[in-house]
């Protein structure tokens, strides 16, 4: 297949074109801006534009028989001062149908959207966070062109472990640091927990949907359930600290309760349906593998 990635120099989508690639598949890039020449994207032919603003026409898009959506913000991604019902309607609600409804005019065949986990599992904050409903929204809409000559799917993951070499590494250089005792910050864990999913397992996933995905049909994707002690445990683990975490109910400073969608104290879990992790493909009880590969790579940088 000829497949083209929105999103293509971020982690994801980096991860992922590599991974499609090696199965015989050629890949574009689609970005705001030029990956950086440390990356190995730098290398793939890119095609340069904003999904929100319009920038790609029906032209761009026509060449290719699938597509990938990986550019979707997420909550670390919302500016300071906006406002959020605004920023979610331009950039889920109103954008990826949008988007997504071209890809369908120019006669692509495939599109996988990747979306986010919470509105499956926890229907509930669809009313209560403006995040949740604009990822929810996005998705249905997305489906919602579904047709039997344009297979669409949604793959919903959790919290995504993994590296590309040559994008920045700030924030697990922190977590390796903190792992590490290497700063000033208290060692516990907030209560609550959620799903971790390696970035290796959701690029299988991808592949599987381009090849299997039901059109129409949203996919909870995932791997192992952690609490919020378990995975800071891991860390710890993970860089030879033998020290043992402790929860404490206290904002963390590297999980700062804002990025905690749920709410502090509560545990998002959930075991993907056998069937449909069969169908897509993608490997199991990866997530602590891909912590020890982090951190490796980021030590040896």
């Amino acid at each position: 297949m000829k497949i083209l990635i929105i999103g293509g120099t971020g982690m994801i989508g980096g991860h992922t074109a590599a991974y499609l690639k090696a199965q015989g598949n050629e890949v574009v890039l689609a970005a705001r801006k030029p990956a950086p020449e440390t990356t190995p994207m730098a290398a793939y032919p890119t095609i340069y534009g904003d999904y929100t603003k319009g920038d790609f026409s029906a032209a761009d898009l026509s060449p290719f028989d699938g597509i990938l959506f990986a550019a979707g913000n997420d909550i670390r991604h919302l500016p300071k001062g906006v406002d959020e019902n605004e920023f979610w309607t331009k950039m889920q609600i109103e954008g990826v149908p949008t988007f997504v409804e071209l890809a369908r005019k120019a006669g692509v065949r495939r599109v996988v959207h990747i979306g986010s986990y919470y509105h499956q599992v926890m229907p509930n904050l669809v009313e209560t966070n403006a995040y949740v409903r604009g990822r929810s929204l996005a998705d249905e809409g997305v489906r919602a062109l579904a047709t039997a000559d344009f297979n669409v799917s949604t793959l919903n993951p959790p919290s995504i472990v993994g590296y590309v070499q040559g994008l920045p590494t700030k924030r697990y250089e922190t977590l390796m640091a903190y792992a590490r005792g290497e700063t000033q910050m208290p060692i516990f864990a907030p209560p609550g927990g959620t799903n971790y999913m390696s970035v290796q397992s959701l690029a299988e996933a991808i592949w599987g949907a381009f090849q299997r995905a039901e059109s129409g049909k949203a996919y909870l994707v995932g791997d192992e359930n952690l609490t919020f002690q378990q995975y800071f445990q891991s860390l710890f683990d993970a860089v030879g600290n033998p020290h043992r975490v402790e929860e404490r109910n206290e904002e963390h400073p590297l999980l700062p309760d804002m990025f905690i969608v749920p709410g502090r104290g509560n545990i998002l879990a959930y075991e993907p349906e056998a069937e449909e992790t069969k169908l897509l493909g993608y490997r199991r009880n990866d997530v602590q593998r891909a912590l020890r590969e982090v951190f490796a790579q980021v030590s040896g940088r």
